[in-house]
């Protein structure tokens, strides 16, 4: 009620419900909202929609998460956590690092390295989490530091990160699933390959983007008739399909 309602308050919602035979307490339904991350009746007026709010700040505003992958070792497998940072208009992903252990000095190193002069969130000013407690008090001060208000999800709400929960699926289904590699390096290839793919030679879904390239480096000018090229990655699991440029 209170999202589909974004005026009503907890009495309004009180009143509602007792319209259909629930009974529960004004201050049940106050705790409950606060619960899931639902604003007080004024700040949700002022603040819109989740949806909203992405529409309105998209070009200042990133999104974070990890995903696991194993490799494989002299002394088996190890499962190595991987950050990332999305770019929520242009959908630019950038693989901050990775490693076994995602401690707090870890986590303060990364956010030092993308908040710096030329660092990739130099111009943010949102960033989106979950309720992981890697993202800490003291990442969250750095990145306060830097001009960058960091937003903490409700619990179990991977919608309100759908960008990068897509990206993830997208990097595991299509390519991640496909290895077990072996050692870091092998895995770090890995990925660096899939991200330039993923920018520049796959097509993305969306309203947004309708079917295109991230960023396309396809010359417009083709020579006439010409033959269609493939170039291919990681042994032809990801493959790219253009013409000859004139």
């Amino acid at each position: 009620m209170a999202r589909e309602n974004r005026s009503w308050g907890a009495e309004r919602i009180h009143g509602q419900l007792k319209n259909i035979n629930i009974t529960v307490s004004t201050e049940s339904i106050r705790l409950l909202l606060r619960k899931h991350g639902i604003f007080p009746k004024p700040d949700r007026e002022s603040q819109g929609t989740w949806k909203e709010f992405i529409a309105r700040h998209k070009d200042v505003l990133w999104a974070t998460d990890f995903f696991t992958t194993e490799v494989l070792t002299l002394t088996g497998l190890k499962t190595v956590y991987v950050l990332f940072f999305i770019h929520l208009e242009t959908r630019r992903v950038v693989i901050s690092g990775m490693t076994e252990y995602p401690n707090a000095e870890w986590m303060q190193q990364q956010a030092r390295n993308l908040t710096g002069f030329d660092g990739d969130l130099s111009q943010a000013k949102y960033l989106i989490h979950d309720r992981d407690s890697k993202y800490s008090k003291d990442f969250a001060q750095i990145m306060q530091s830097a001009g960058i208000e960091t937003i903490k999800l409700p619990p179990r709400s991977p919608n309100l990160n759908a960008y990068a929960e897509r990206f993830v699926r997208s990097i595991k289904d299509e390519c991640l699933s496909k290895f077990i590699p072996i050692g870091e390096k092998f895995l770090r290839h890995i990925i660096k390959e899939y991200i330039e793919h993923y920018h520049h030679e796959r097509n993305h879904q969306g309203d947004d983007i309708g079917d295109e390239l991230l960023f396309s480096e396809i010359n417009p000018v083709v020579k006439k008739n010409a033959e269609i090229q493939t170039s291919s990655r990681l042994g032809g699991l990801l493959n790219f399909y253009h013409r000859e440029a004139a």
